[in-house]
């Protein structure tokens, strides 16, 4: 066994009760022109490196106001010169997005990248975390990409305390 190139990387944050986490291959720069030649534009793209960038939630989510239900997703970038296109996959286990079929879509949005600081290894991350909201960005030589995330905290304490009182607990002090 020897070290990747493109090292694996994990990011989580809990908003709530959920648990959000996101799972990915970091590559380098290494003075490459990135966006529109080593990640063409208009093309799906993993969002990383080697494996799949995967995005789980332990309990549904709202990304572009859309519900997205618990689980794992494999992450997929359509990259273009203004608006990307952010795919959440049912299919979390493959390699890269060389088998990616749109029909194992759960959710797709569009998000605006916005300049950013230079980033040599591509990052992850969960900015401004609030009781039911986080920013999940991927930053990556100069350019950042967005996506908000919402959870019904409410709701998921309430379904949460339901199923804590299901069983004899309720019964006894």
């Amino acid at each position: 066994v020897l070290p990747k190139q493109s090292p694996r990387a994990f990011v989580a944050q809990t908003i709530g009760l959920t648990n959000i986490a996101i799972t990915y291959d970091r590559p380098a720069v290494n003075g490459r022109e990135i966006w529109g030649a080593l990640v063409p534009f208009d093309t799906v793209w993993r969002a990383g490196a080697n494996e799949n960038t995967v995005i789980s939630f332990t309990s549904p989510v709202k990304i572009g106001g859309r519900t997205l239900e618990a689980g794992r997703y494999g992450v997929h970038m359509i990259p273009t010169k203004g608006e990307w296109t952010v795919i959440f996959s049912r299919e979390a286990n493959a390699w890269g997005s060389f088998s990616y079929d749109s029909a194992e879509d759960a959710l797709r949005i569009t998000t605006t990248p916005v300049s950013d600081e230079m980033h040599e290894r591509l990052s992850y991350t969960l900015d401004d975390p609030t009781d039911s909201t986080v920013i999940a960005t991927l930053r990556w030589e100069k350019l950042a990409v967005p996506f908000a995330i919402a959870v019904d905290s409410r709701a998921v304490v309430v379904d949460s305390l339901r199923q804590q009182l299901r069983g004899l607990q309720r019964f006894s002090w």
